[in-house]
Parts: C-alpha cells; structure tokens; sequence
C-alpha cells in the first residue's frame, strides 16, 4: 500500500464509551498507517488511560503517532509521549506531507467568537494553572473535570452555531502565517472541506469527523494523491 498519513480527531474515549473504544482499538490495527490525532480523551481515569496507552505503544512500536492535544486532554504532556511512544506536536503545527505542507490544529482556538470559552481557554492554558490543577488529589482532578465537560457541553448548547465554529477571520489569519499550507483541523464536529481564496492560490480546510456511539471511524486521508475524508466501519 503507498504511503499514508491518516487524522483523526475528537474520539471521546472513555469508560463510559465502550463501543467507540473497542472500534478506536481495532481501527489501529487494521491502520498500520502515520497516524496524527487532535484529541483523544474525554476521560483521564487511571485504569482507562492505561489500557489506551498501551493500546497506542503497541501501535507507535511500528507506526510514527503524533498527537495534538485538544480542550479536553492538553495536559498530556512528556510522561504520555514516554509510555506510548507518540510525539506530541504544538498547536498549531506545520508538516510537509508528500511534498505538501499543512497545518495541523486542534481547532478550538480558531473559534474567536466564542468569547466565554476562548477566556476559559487562556486560563486552563495557562502553566500556573496547571501546576495547581496537578497537586491536587487525582480524585478532586476527575470531579472538576467532570464538572467543567458537563458545564461546557450545556453552554454550547444554548450557544448559536455560528459562535460555537471557527471564525474566517482566524482561519484567513493562520493561512497567512503559512502561505503554502493547507489546514487541517477537528473540533467543531463539522467535517467539510472549505476553500479559500489567497494571494499564493486556493487553500483548503478540512475539518476531521468527530467520533461519537451514532457515527465512528471518520478520518482523514492525506497521501501523494492529495487529501479525502473517509470513514472505517470495521473489517480489514
């Protein structure tokens, strides 16, 4: 098979997603493909971090994986790339993939609008913040979390759809930062292909399928042929 780099985004992998995880472990096995995910988690549990760790070693032993870490896993950090063998990469990200470069974001920092979160956002960003969030029991750590997913899935809810996507403005801004590059990105939960005219030509910007019970598997593909979004429903 010719060479292949596959993203994946928001998987929202849990305990409490059984299907999604046993679909995300097979999907690395039938993939022996270069591998990038923005987001992975939505839960750090011990146990269950554990099981997805080793699951991503097995992969990464004869598979580069690189992660970018999103709203609700960007404390992954160096002890993650030591037990799995991924490579976390800055948000945002520039790659040259089969002599075309492209952006690789998690994409919620395009989403400027969103006034409330990107405030939110700064603070949880924000290494004194961090520092304290870590001393604290792992237990005290899993009940706010908790409470922040349950309280930022309600208030984008209630949100309207324009504010909760990205903003033109942002993505025009990042395009031109890297005038060759293409943008890949998750997040949203709005896989499409947008196009965008610039003074170097037309870019695009994919956005990667979440994964969720209803839908699973969707990705996307980049190789010498170009980009195509896909979805893996099982098998070989």
């Amino acid at each position: 098979m010719p060479p292949r780099t596959l993203f994946l985004a928001d998987l929202h992998l849990s305990p409490r997603t059984p299907a999604l995880n046993a679909h995300f472990a097979a999907f690395l096995t039938a993939h022996p493909a270069q591998v990038a995910a923005p987001s992975i988690f939505d839960d750090d549990s011990r146990p269950f971090a554990r099981t997805i760790q080793t699951q991503l070693a097995t992969f990464a032993r004869h598979t580069p994986l690189f992660i970018v870490s999103g709203n609700r896993d960007f404390l992954l950090g160096a002890p993650f790339a030591r037990a799995t063998g991924a490579t976390l990469l800055a948000d945002p990200s520039v790659v040259t993939l089969y002599g075309q470069a492209y952006v690789l974001a998690h994409g919620d920092a395009l989403c400027t609008e969103d006034k409330t979160y990107q405030r939110f956002r700064r603070v949880v960003r924000c290494g004194l913040t961090q520092w304290l969030f870590l001393r604290l029991p792992l237990a005290w750590r899993q009940r706010l979390a908790g409470d922040v997913q349950r309280e930022s899935g309600a208030a984008k809810v209630a949100k309207p759809y324009a504010v909760t996507d990205v903003s033109e403005s942002a993505v025009l801004a990042l395009l031109a930062r890297y005038p060759e590059a293409h943008l890949i990105h998750g997040h949203t939960h709005r896989p499409a292909c947008h196009t965008y005219a610039t003074p170097q030509g037309a870019r695009c910007r994919w956005v990667i399928a979440d994964w969720r019970a209803e839908v699973m598997g969707g990705y996307v593909q980049v190789d010498a042929s170009g980009v195509a979004a896909k979805t893996w429903l099982g098998g070989a």
